[in-house]
């Protein structure tokens, strides 16, 4: 699929803006069991310490962190299902945001602020305040119009590269769940 103008993209932001503020949907679950791989699936588990079982967030680590860890406000990855229905065109494309957690769900600051809770499935998720933004992978992936979009000041607000989250309740996921505020 073509990379995306910066007027396509503002031309679908009415569609985002529609997204469920309470009520939505696990559309999509992803593991990375190494860099740059990708591995779509329909169950998981949520794990306190390991965030996604079988994705290597643990085991990468983080070269920004002061001890090389990975980051425990970036345990979990989630991004709006219809921001990347917008940038990436068919759900099989979306993988390759890099992303764990695909959802239909307003992830604005104003409707989930840091510490806000998610129910999904039979697991519990909070937003951390750790921003989400677009990376030179983004770029090479959807085009520097959507990195910017994402990461404009607008997009930064609506949250449309995602948010991070961390575990704070384990349990299976599965592709149909619903996704609440508790």
């Amino acid at each position: 699929m073509p990379n995306r103008t910066t007027e396509e993209l503002a031309a679908g932001l009415s569609e985002i803006r529609e997204a469920p503020t309470d009520d939505g949907e696990l559309r999509l679950v992803v593991r990375r069991p190494a860099e740059d791989e990708r591995e779509v699936v329909h169950e998981g588990e949520l794990d306190i310490e390991t965030g996604l079982l079988g994705d290597d967030w643990l085991s990468r680590g983080n070269p920004r962190t002061e001890d090389g860890r990975a980051h425990p406000l970036a345990q979990l990855t989630i991004m709006n299902s219809r921001v990347l229905d917008l940038i990436a065109g068919p759900i099989e494309n979306w993988p390759a945001a890099g992303d764990q957690l695909y959802v239909d769900l307003d992830l604005s600051h104003d409707n989930l602020p840091p510490g806000t809770r998610l129910a999904i499935g039979d697991s519990v998720v909070e937003v951390t305040d750790k921003p989400h933004t677009g990376c030179a992978k983004f770029v090479r992936r959807f085009g520097l119009d959507a990195h910017r979009w994402v990461n404009s000041e607008l997009g930064s607000n609506l949250k449309l590269r995602g948010i991070n989250a961390r575990v704070v309740e384990p349990g299976k996921i599965r592709t149909g769940d619903r996704v609440k505020k508790v």
